[in-house]
C-alpha cells in the first residue's frame, strides 16, 4: 500500500472509501470517481443529503448506508473523512492500527493542486480573511480559487484554472492533512472551540498549528502567544506598542500600516469593530507575502463590506443598531463581537456551550453588556456562568428574544446576536439562525 501522509500521490490501483455523504464527502466522491479511481461511499444515514446528487451525477457509484464495518475496511487502502466525523471514534481508530491511511479532501487537494496555495485557519476571523484575501488578489489582475472550508469545497477549486488558491481550514481539516506546502500560513488566533471534540484545549491547539507545517512562510498573531511559529514569523498586531509587522499608527486617526508605513484610516473601512481591524492586517501580511501589490491591498480593503452573519448590520431603527454575528459561535468570536461593539449591548446568546467554558465571558459582559437575552439547550449552565456579570432573562424563541430587545433597547444602543454557542439545538446551521434574527428584526420594525 502507498503511504498517504508522504509525497506519493494518489493511484489509480488504491482503493478509496468515503466516509460520510455530506458536501465535503459528495465533492470527494466526485473527484475520485471523475479520475477513475476506484471508490466506495459509506454513509449511516437513511437518506444521506448528497444521496441524490451522486447517483443522479455517476450512476455506478457504490454507496453503503450502513455503519463502518470491518468488511469495508478491510478493502479500503485510504479512508477519505469528512470532517464533520471525528477520526477518533473507535471504528477509524482501529482502521489506522490495521495501516489504512486516514485522510480527508484537503490532503486529496494538496496532492494535486499545481498553483500556489495560501493557508488561513483560526478561531475567529478566518472567513473575513480568507474571503478579503481572494479580493485583495483578485484586486491584483489575478485569478482566485476561495473555497475549502467556507463556500466551495477544495478538490471542486481543481476544476477551474487559476493563478493562487486561498483555503479556509478547520481543525478538522488539518487532522487529515500531510502534504500541504502553503507559500504562506496563518493561525489568526485561538480561543476555546470543539472541545466536545477534542480531549484537551491543547489537543485543539496542537491541531490548529499544524498548518505551518510544510508552510514557506508562517504569519501569526503578537497578540496571541499560542499562534506562534517560530522567531522568522510575519507578524500582525493591534497593540502599536508591539512592533508588529503589520499593525496600527495612531497619527491623526488610526492607520492600518506595514511597520512605519501608513496605508489605510479604519474610517475608511465598511466592516467596523477592533477584531475586523485585526482580520485586515492578518490579510494585508498574507497578501504583501504572496507578492500582492499595496494599491490592490488597500483597494480590496476599502470596497470589502464583509460576509453575512458576521457582525453584519441589520438596520437602525430610532437610534437603536441591530447586528446579527450569528457565527460568533464560539466565546472567543462572542467576546471579539461585543468589544467590537461602540454601544452598550443587549446580547442575544445561547445554544450549545460545546464544553466551552462560558465565565470567560464574564468581564466582558459586566463592562459593555447591559442585558443578556439567553436561550438554548445549555441555558441554565451559561446563566450559571454568568450570574452576576448583568442582568440575565430567559427567552424561548428568537421571536421572543427580538421583541423583548425592542422592548428594553433605547437610543444610542446596539442589540447584538453573538450567541457564543453552535446553533444545532435549536437551527440547521448558524446561519438560518442568523437569518430568523433578521427576518423577525425586520418583520418587527418594518424595515
Amino acid at each position: 500500500m502507498l503511504s498517504m501522509d508522504k509525497q506519493q500521490l494518489q493511484h489509480e490501483d488504491l482503493n478509496y472509501l468515503v466516509v460520510g455523504l455530506g458536501l465535503t464527502g459528495f465533492s470527494v466522491a466526485s473527484y475520485l470517481l471523475r479520475h477513475g479511481y476506484h471508490c466506495k461511499v459509506q454513509d449511516n444515514r437513511d437518506v444521506p443529503p448528497y444521496l441524490q446528487q451522486l447517483k443522479s451525477r455517476f450512476p455506478e457509484a457504490e454507496i453503503k448506508r450502513q455503519v463502518l464495518d470491518a468488511e469495508l475496511v478491510e478493502w479500503a487502502d485510504a479512508l477519505v473523512v469528512s470532517p464533520g466525523l471525528s477520526i477518533h471514534q473507535s471504528q477509524i481508530r482501529q482502521a489506522a492500527e490495521m495501516g489504512k491511511s486516514i485522510i480527508g479532501d484537503i490532503e486529496l487537494f494538496a496532492q494535486a493542486a499545481e498553483k500556489p496555495v495560501v493557508a488561513i485557519t483560526g478561531s475567529n476571523g478566518k472567513s473575513t480573511v480568507t474571503r478579503l484575501l481572494g479580493n485583495m488578489i483578485e484586486c491584483d489582475g489575478k485569478r482566485v480559487g476561495v473555497g475549502g472550508n467556507i463556500g466551495t469545497p477544495a478538490l471542486d477549486l481543481l476544476q477551474t484554472s487559476v493563478d493562487w488558491y486561498v483555503l479556509e481550514l478547520s481543525s478538522y481539516q488539518l487532522e487529515t492533512t500531510h502534504s500541504l506546502k502553503p507559500v504562506v500560513a496563518t493561525v489568526l488566533n485561538v480561543s476555546e472551540d470543539h472541545l466536545d471534540r477534542y480531549q484537551s484545549y491543547t489537543d485543539y491547539i496542537q491541531a490548529k498549528l499544524k498548518i505551518y507545517q510544510g508552510a514557506m512562510a508562517c504569519v501569526s498573531n503578537s497578540d496571541d502567544e499560542t499562534t506562534r511559529h517560530g522567531d522568522g514569523d510575519i507578524s500582525f498586531s493591534l497593540n502599536p506598542a508591539v512592533n508588529a509587522d503589520f499593525g496600527l499608527v495612531h497619527d491623526d486617526g488610526i492607520w492600518l500600516a506595514h511597520r512605519t508605513d501608513t496605508w489605510l484610516n479604519v474610517n475608511e473601512l465598511k466592516i467596523s469593530g477592533r477584531h475586523n481591524w485585526a482580520n485586515c492586517l492578518a490579510a494585508m501580511a498574507l497578501a504583501h507575502q504572496a507578492g500582492i501589490s499595496k494599491p490592490a491591498i488597500i483597494e480590496a480593503m476599502k470596497l470589502f463590506s464583509g460576509i453575512p452573519h458576521r457582525a453584519q448590520w441589520v438596520a437602525e431603527v430610532d437610534g437603536v443598531e441591530w447586528i446579527n454575528d450569528s457565527k460568533a459561535t464560539n466565546v472567543g468570536a462572542a467576546k471579539a463581537s461585543i468589544e467590537g461593539r461602540d454601544r452598550p449591548v443587549i446580547l442575544i446568546a445561547g445554544g450549545q456551550s460545546k464544553k466551552a467554558d462560558m465565565s470567560a465571558l464574564y468581564a466582558v459582559l459586566k463592562q459593555r453588556v447591559k442585558l443578556v437575552l439567553l436561550m438554548g439547550v445549555d441555558a441554565d449552565l451559561i446563566e450559571q456562568a454568568w450570574s452576576g456579570a448583568t442582568r440575565i432573562e430567559r427567552v424561548d424563541s428568537m421571536k421572543c428574544a427580538v421583541a423583548r430587545a425592542y422592548g428594553q433597547a433605547e437610543r444610542g444602543d446596539c442589540v447584538l446576536l453573538a450567541p457564543a454557542c453552535a446553533s444545532f439545538d435549536m437551527y440547521e446551521k448558524f446561519e438560518a439562525r442568523g437569518d430568523d434574527f433578521m427576518r423577525q428584526v425586520r418583520g418587527l420594525l418594518g424595515v
